[in-house]
């Protein structure tokens, strides 16, 4: 990995440091004039914690550098989201080869949920389960879905107790019936993905995909 910027004592910069950064600039421009004022509020209600997780989670949890980029690439792309509302994001106009009626911003970011997300608790959980690969594997699994879903409860709770208009937008199942549930399955999708590359790397090197300094094996 190429060297972080040093500190004025000459000592590596802590890169969840520099991650933390580049989110709260990319967190400020997003937050001026957002959509929907509202259900912007309502969307970074995961944005604030997960940001201080970014800062934490590398000492805490001895997180690697890619785990907390990967991080930082989601919570980047729910920044996008809740500053259009994801249903009014203008991916479309911006990628003209992606066409059809409904806006599937909102998926992409589901998808990113699993893809990005599951390294974290395949990476945390490897302190506590040692040897156990498929254990762990399933946990982290596990672990996604649980977010996944509780997030959908979530939506629907705000939903039914917020102005309609807002539960509406902040919801942003466009007329689909089965929109929690279909979300639900593309984060599967992208941990089932994510968690396959880790264990396969695992098993490919005969060791930990991560040593405990953080830096890849």
């Amino acid at each position: 990995m190429a060297a972080l910027p040093a500190t004025r004592s000459g000592t590596p910069a802590p890169f969840p440091w520099w991650a933390a950064g580049l989110f709260a600039c990319g967190f400020a421009l997003l937050a001026w004039a957002p959509h929907d004022r509202s259900d912007w509020l309502l969307e970074n209600l995961i944005s604030i914690p997960g940001a201080l997780f970014l800062v934490l989670g590398r000492r805490l949890h001895r997180l690697s550098y890619g785990t907390v980029l990967l991080l930082f690439l989601f919570l980047a792309l729910h920044e996008v989201g809740s500053h259009y509302t994801y249903s009014q994001v203008p991916y479309q106009s911006w990628w003209s080869a992606l066409d059809g009626d409904r806006n599937h911003y909102d998926r992409l970011v589901h998808f990113s949920f699993g893809l990005l997300v599951a390294p974290t608790p395949w990476q945390m959980l490897r302190r506590v389960i040692r040897g156990r690969a498929w254990l762990r594997a399933s946990l982290s699994v596990a672990v996604v879905v649980a977010c996944s879903t509780s997030y959908e409860l979530l939506e629907w709770g705000a939903a039914r107790t917020v102005d309609p208009e807002l539960g509406i937008a902040f919801v942003g199942a466009q007329g689909d019936i089965w929109d929690a549930q279909k979300d639900t399955a593309l984060a599967l999708l992208g941990s089932w993905i994510s968690i396959g590359v880790l264990w396969a790397r695992e098993h490919a090197t005969s060791g930990p995909a991560y040593s405990d300094d953080g830096h890849s094996a």
